[in-house]
């Protein structure tokens, strides 16, 4: 029987209304009592199903009331698995269905009675096969559910195993090819270094050779991340942070120099969207304006923190380097992420100018 409360109101109205019609037809009040425990077994169905169907039997007997064992028998079938408990309780209802009718005739095999007996059990046997095939129907309900979630989740672990064999593909890539370009570079500078007079180019060769360094010693560290991406042991304690920025500077090979205080208390991805933001605006200034010097500046308020990075119009021949603008836009994802935003341009006197803007409400700053 349905757990829903119209269903089950069904259910009763249509015991009483059968035992109502019994009694009438029957004339014998005493044939209340066995109907009356039949309904209220019905009530406690859901809880007891085999005690609350033996309960329902005595009304089968007398006075012939059939619809609560007939009901009982369905919730019965549809709860158990066990045959041998399903077989008993539809024997007892079949048998309690044809024994009325026998009025303990001494012919109890003649045909009227059999017949009784075939129909009687048909009748018992329906409920107990509509009980096992609703069961049967949950049952691969809830299989096909679990099926479907095994498929997403062998789905999802075939996606995350596709991901990691490209990050590992790509991460392979990074470092046979650009290690490889970086080192022959690092080797000529020193080389350079070592071979020139020159105090300006020896300087020179220096830089470079120090830059090609910190760029494997990057790459290195992208290249661990990039293998350890979508593991529990990924961590990004690698990743520089505002106590490196003196050493960027440092390094850069251009004339720069820093204004203002770097606050303190910033979360480890704002440091890490400041650094590379100023590492990406020195790198500009180097490919595409030679000669020129920057300025680093950072200021806060009450509201916002900002990093300027402004550089003077090139002094030498620009060179024709390749450039796909992948720097300034992960620089935007970068300050998307954190609520902020990055605005570049010309300026009127040939420089160029870099703005990262991040809300104090969302980098995290100490308060003092």
């Amino acid at each position: 029987m349905s757990s829903r409360p119209l269903v089950r109101v069904a259910v009763l109205a249509l015991a009483v209304a059968e035992g109502v019609l019994t009694l009438i037809s029957e004339e014998d009040p005493y044939g209340a009592v066995p109907i009356a425990i039949a309904v209220l077994a019905l009530v406690v169905l859901e809880r007891r199903p085999v005690p609350a169907f033996l309960a329902t039997l005595p009304a089968v007997l007398y006075p012939g009331a059939i619809v609560p064992a007939i009901i009982a028998l369905y919730v019965v079938s549809s709860r158990y698995r066990d045959w041998w408990i399903i077989a008993g309780c539809g024997l007892l209802a079949a048998a309690g269905f044809v024994f009325p009718t026998t009025e303990f005739a001494p012919s109890i095999w003649d045909s009227y009675t059999l017949l009784g007996v075939i129909y009687f059990t048909m009748t018992a046997l329906a409920p107990i096969l509509l009980g096992q095939f609703l069961r049967s129907r949950r049952e691969l309900a809830l299989r096909l559910e679990e099926v479907k979630e095994a498929r997403e989740h062998e789905r999802r672990l075939d996606a995350e195993a596709v991901l990691a064999k490209e990050r590992n593909q790509l991460a392979r890539e990074m470092h046979d090819v650009v290690s490889h370009q970086v080192s022959l570079i690092a080797v000529q500078a020193t080389a350079l270094q070592v071979s020139t007079a020159d105090p300006d180019a020896r300087q020179a060769a220096g830089n470079l050779r120090q830059l090609s360094v910190n760029t494997l010693d990057e790459l290195r560290h992208m290249v661990n991340l990039l293998r350890a991406s979508g593991t529990p042991s990924t961590e990004l304690t690698p990743q520089p942070t505002l106590t490196d920025l003196e050493r960027l500077i440092a390094g850069s090979a251009i004339d720069a120099r820093l204004v203002g205080d770097v606050p303190d208390g910033l979360e480890p991805p704002v440091q890490r969207a400041i650094y590379r933001t100023i590492q990406e605006a020195l790198t500009n200034v180097r490919k595409h304006a030679p000669g020129a010097s920057a300025t680093i500046e950072i200021s806060h308020d009450d509201t916002d923190l900002t990093v300027t990075v402004t550089n003077t119009r090139p002094t030498r021949p620009t060179l024709a380097l390749p450039s796909a603008r992948h720097g300034l836009v992960g620089l935007q994802e970068r300050a998307a992420l954190l609520g902020g935003k990055l605005h570049t341009g010309p300026l009127p006197d040939g420089g160029f100018q870099l703005r990262l803007r991040l809300p104090v409400t969302a980098i995290g700053m100490a308060r003092g």
